[in-house]
């Protein structure tokens, strides 16, 4: 605590007048998968990089305390060390704290635990005038505590952290069912969520309609243990098996080594997952590669081509009864060959003001994490348009760490624009930061007079 109180102090000395755009500056990869770069500015950026690491594990009250820009990564191997978890972590090593509680950070425990936020106890969030304040459920600055979720930054960065754990044990037994359509996979995976035997439920769902449900426990040992880092591919060991067992670090990051299923089947990257060493073997590793390999593209003198492929790189969340009409559309209209769609139970436990959500209520969530290739005679990104209207119509809501085409009218009454202005107002009054709708959306084209 006394690291943390000195970077904060010397954060707030060398603050003066604030820096000319309110715009977070790190080390670690973004995981955002925003379909449209956000254009440079001259600022320098508030660089935070620094706030990077644990302040305690409480095993008595299972708590993690922690700076905004620690990984999950660091977070896990913190608190396994004292047989505890973060109620919620999400499976990209790089991804933040801070990061995925003013994102909405989801995983294989929602059905439990509902999302990252929910864990959330307090946080120290850095106004964009430069002020430090502590918020909580109760008090004075309660409004920001419950408008973290979904801010993305626009209303301030989090500094601090105090989140919940759970009991953890050194493995992870997984039995996987084989199901071959909507109806009894859908409610194989409600069963299982409402019973809540295991501590782990998920699912992946492929094109020629092979639904497979993952229930996952932890355990105190395991007769072997599978190797995702060299030996298997976690995606395509699910097609092959009954049970895999895992060590728990590698379950909580069993979608990491493959980016999710990014990697190519190739036979050089065979000998890659087999050799390289494990630093580049990671999402981090992947997403700086993607980064420099278009850097380069767009200075080849065919970079103006128009592109193959696109990312459909989404994540959608309905009301449990819409599941399958959700499920169903995706399958018949989108087609991601050989790569699953994932699937998840998740109850949340709050209702975020800018991601309003019901508590204690079940919502299936369907993510896609995938390049698929541009359709020939439909507008780009065709795919995520029609899937972004299928998940509002049926009274579902999606994540926003990729982009939208809202409107600006639609995005303020999905995500509840009015509050939203109202707090602007009290923590950015200068809109220092931008607003949240600047940072996500990709407006439409306008219309022509």
């Amino acid at each position: 605590m006394s690291n943390y109180l000195a970077k904060l102090d010397a954060l707030q000395r060398g603050w003066g007048e604030g820096p000319p755009d309110f715009r977070l500056t790190k080390r670690t990869v973004s995981n955002l998968f925003r379909y449209r770069s956000e254009p440079r500015t001259s600022g320098a950026g508030v660089d935070l990089s620094g706030f990077n690491q644990v302040i305690r594990v409480d095993p008595e009250e299972e708590v993690l305390e922690a700076e905004g820009l620690t990984t999950i990564e660091t977070a896990v191997d913190a608190t396994l060390a004292r047989g505890l978890l973060p109620r919620v972590a999400p499976e990209l090593k790089h991804i933040t704290l801070g990061g995925a509680t003013v994102g909405i950070g989801i995983e294989s425990t929602g059905f439990r635990y509902g999302f990252v936020h929910d864990a959330l106890v307090e946080a120290d969030v850095l106004l964009p005038d430069g002020r430090v304040v502590t918020c909580r459920a109760d008090n004075e600055y309660a409004d920001l505590f419950r408008a973290l979720p979904n801010s993305y930054g626009s209303l301030g960065y989090l500094l601090r952290v105090v989140l919940r754990l759970h009991r953890a044990k050194p493995y992870v037994h997984t039995r996987i069912r084989r199901f071959d359509d909507t109806i009894t996979f859908l409610d194989a995976m409600r069963t299982a969520a409402d019973r809540r035997e295991e501590d782990f439920v998920e699912g992946l769902l492929f094109q020629d309609g092979r639904f497979y449900l993952l229930l996952s426990s932890f355990a105190d040992d395991a007769p072997t243990v599978d190797n995702i880092l060299r030996d298997h591919i976690y995606y395509r060991l699910v097609q092959q098996r009954e049970h895999i067992h895992l060590s728990v670090r590698d379950y909580i990051f069993r979608f990491d080594p493959e980016w999710f299923w990014n990697i190519p089947l190739s036979g050089p990257y065979r000998l890659y997952r087999k050799y390289a060493p494990a630093r580049f073997r990671n999402s981090g590793f992947y997403a700086r590669y993607a980064g420099w390999r278009q850097h380069l593209r767009e200075r080849l003198p065919n970079s103006r081509r128009e592109p193959t492929h696109e990312p459909l790189i989404q994540d959608w969340q309905v009301p449990w009864d819409a599941a399958g009409d959700l499920t169903d559309f995706c399958l018949r209209n989108v087609d991601l060959g050989h790569r699953p769609w994932a699937a998840i139970p998740i109850r949340p436990q709050s209702r975020p003001t800018l991601y309003p959500v019901n508590p204690d209520t079940l919502y299936f969530n369907l993510g896609s994490y995938c390049q698929i290739p541009r359709q020939p005679g439909h507008p780009p990104y065709h795919e995520t348009r029609i899937i972004d209207e299928q998940c509002f119509a049926l009274g579902g809501i999606k994540m926003l760490y990729s982009s939208t085409f809202l409107s600006r009218d639609s995005f303020d009454l999905h995500y509840n624009g009015k509050a939203y202005l109202s707090l602007k107002q009290r923590y950015d009054p200068h809109g220092r930061a931008k607003s949240l709708y600047e940072k996500v959306a990709i407006p439409p084209d306008p219309v022509a007079p």
